[in-house]
């Protein structure tokens, strides 16, 4: 997760994992997703600015994005929106939702994406009969653990800096495409217009 450091150090993630267990879970987790896809009996395709669902919405089916991009979010207090999760191709939607009778965030289509339909009761069977399914979803929920603790602690750091040192440490060292900044921005926690100055001030010091 995020190491600690002093002024100017770089904030980024580790893993008690070794390559090869990464490597395994990986292909665990892309083989889950596809195997689900296949089993799933409907298919949606969604345009952007579309909600898949709603916070608050009944869970009755379970979700996976095989193309596409769709934002987990939520509305703090004030009003201002905070991302949860940027979902991209051969990602399962809301993993907590499967135990949860409502769902804690929205689910925004930010590109046009093709999404797969399972009942969650559909769901919950296939894994009680499927071993080797069950324990590639437990390496799911481990996943996904892992991924917010990394955010939590991504939150807790004091200056736009840290946070989007935290961030580019976690992805790749690389920023998105500029029109993916504002989604940036609501991922770390922080405005717009403070990441864009901060990103401005790193070009300038080149």
């Amino acid at each position: 997760f995020l190491r600690p450091g002093g002024a100017g150090a770089v904030h980024g993630k580790t893993s008690c994992l070794g390559p090869l267990f990464e490597y395994m879970i990986e292909i665990m987790l892309s083989d889950f997703v596809s195997r689900l896809i296949s089993l799933a009996p409907q298919q949606r395709t969604l345009n952007k600015g579309t909600f898949l669902f709603l916070q608050g919405d009944p869970v009755t089916s379970v979700f996976v994005l095989e193309k596409g991009s769709v934002e987990l979010t939520r509305y703090q207090e004030g009003g201002e929106k905070l991302v949860l999760q940027r979902a991209g191709d051969m990602t399962f939607l809301a993993e907590a939702s499967v135990y949860s009778d409502a769902y804690h965030c929205h689910a925004a289509v930010v590109e046009p994406s093709v999404i797969h339909e399972i009942s969650r009761g559909a769901f919950l069977k296939i894994l009680a009969n499927d071993e080797a399914l069950f324990h590639a979803w437990a390496a799911q929920l481990a996943r996904e653990v892992q991924a917010t603790r990394y955010r939590c602690e991504l939150l807790s750091l004091k200056t736009v800096a840290q946070r989007l040192d935290g961030w580019l440490d976690w992805n790749g060292g690389k920023l998105p495409p500029k029109g993916q900044w504002k989604s940036l921005a609501h991922q770390i926690g922080v405005s717009p217009e403070a990441l864009y100055r901060e990103i401005a001030r790193r070009r300038r010091d080149r």
